[in-house]
């Protein structure tokens, strides 16, 4: 499969509030050591570009394309540090800032995060890669009229599935409404089959991933944030949050055992191990799934919160940026890295094949990308996608909000209780 030309991916754009979040692991890694020259010609005065970025997915990748890098550029090393979602990488970055080790290159949500860092951001508007970049993809990090951050890639999430295991307890139609998904569940069940694989051991995969359902189904996400922050609109008694906490329920009773300690890396290692037919992640998986099962055969369903047609919906945008800290000495170097990244042919190659990334650039073809990759397209190309709207919320409210679904998990909170505690974090994090 191939994607060419503008007119896929500003279709795939155009269908969708890009954003940023998330994604993935609770490991840490450094990489401390410089990369060595090795018969290529180079010179400038040596210098390291600190990196401290979040996708645990690409992190060994990441590394050897800095030594490519320093291949050509001999005189240029690199310190990548990489932090999980599980370890909290927005706190991390600020540890990182307020201890003084101010990374060269780092990552940022955009929107209402771009906002909030925007005295640490150099402009990037002048940069070559912006001409390639499709429109919508800047967006997040377009501050008056100033482009602040290169887009990693796009990427999508809902219920990925195991093929073979539909296949095996029968399941012949893929459920698209809510009631579907019960009787597709209890089908599963039925077969010996645990339904779903729930990491809510991990905050963000509860208070960023599934948590923006709702949010994304509202008439209007943007005008509903709106209203959230100047009173004018409420979670509790709110239809889009009522019908979630349905399909949130839903998700517990057909669950693996012990939910509030299954974290990332057992939730991924579970499904791809054949012990579970769904769990809700993204196309940012596919590589750990790959490792554990290289011949899964999977793909992706919805995540339905009530029996309305307008849920047979992916969740589609830009989980993040590359941005170049305005204070850092080396901060010509650190634009001339990223902008060779996504415009050399050897950072071309590594976006798509060590990557797997889906280009946020019309200049970077992606093929054989695989099934999970399809369906985001295909479900972009319908007009079936549903926006990312994290960045929007009050800072640090997704922690929060994690928290308070865990605490109803574990029968802290009941229905009421849960959905008021979402609008009294709401509340006492906006900005007045």
């Amino acid at each position: 499969m191939k994607m060419k030309g503008l007119s896929l991916l500003a279709l795939l754009l155009s269908f969708m509030l890009v954003l940023a979040a998330c994604s993935s692991g609770t490991s840490t890694e450094n990489s401390n050591e410089g990369t060595e020259n090795e018969g290529t010609e180079g010179s400038g005065e040596e210098v390291t570009i600190d990196i401290f970025q979040f996708k645990v997915e690409i992190a060994e990748q990441l590394k050897a394309l800095a030594e490519e890098y320093t291949k050509e550029n001999p005189n240029v090393k690199f310190n990548i540090q990489t932090v999980g979602g599980g370890a909290d990488y927005g706190a991390a970055l600020k540890t990182q800032f307020a201890s003084g080790n101010e990374p060269d290159i780092f990552n940022n949500g955009g929107f209402q995060e771009a906002q909030t860092w925007l005295d640490k951001l150099e402009d990037l508007s002048d940069q070559p890669w912006v001409a390639d970049a499709y429109e919508s993809a800047l967006e997040p990090m377009t501050v008056d009229g100033k482009v602040y951050g290169q887009p990693l890639n796009l990427e999508g999430y809902g219920f990925i599935y195991n093929k073979d295991l539909f296949e095996q307890a029968g399941i012949t139609e893929l459920p698209k409404t809510l009631s579907e998904l019960e009787e597709v569940a209890k089908t599963l069940e039925s077969n010996e089959i645990t339904p779903f694989s729930v990491g809510y051991g991990e905050w963000w995969v509860l208070g960023i991933h599934l948590l923006n359902i709702p949010f994304a189904h509202q008439d209007n996400p943007d005008e509903f944030i709106a209203g959230l922050n100047d009173g004018s609109a409420e979670i509790p008694g709110n239809e889009k949050f009522e019908n979630f906490m349905n399909l949130f329920d839903l998700t517990i009773k057909y669950g693996n055992d012990n939910p509030l300690t299954t974290d990332y890396n057992t939730q991924v290692t579970q499904f791809a191990a054949g012990q579970t037919a769904m769990m809700q992640q993204g196309n940012w998986t596919q590589g750990m799934i790959e490792e554990i099962n290289p011949e899964m055969n999977m793909g992706f369903l919805p995540i339905p919160i009530s029996d309305d047609a307008s849920n047979d919906k992916l969740a589609v945008g830009v989980p993040n940026n590359w941005v170049v800290n305005k204070n850092s000495a080396d901060k010509e170097e650190a634009k001339k890295f990223l902008n060779w990244m996504v415009s050399s042919e050897t950072g071309k190659r590594y976006v798509v094949e060590e990557f797997k990334f889906i280009p946020a650039f019309s200049t970077i073809e992606a093929e054989g990308l695989g099934a999970m990759a399809d369906d985001i397209i295909a479900y972009s190309e319908a007009g079936n996608t549903l926006s990312w709207n994290w960045f929007k919320f009050p800072d640090g409210v997704v922690n929060e909000f994690g928290a308070n679904m865990q605490a109803y998990i574990g029968g802290e909170k009941d229905k009421e209780e849960f959905l008021q505690s979402l609008q009294d974090s709401w509340n006492s994090l906006k900005k007045e």
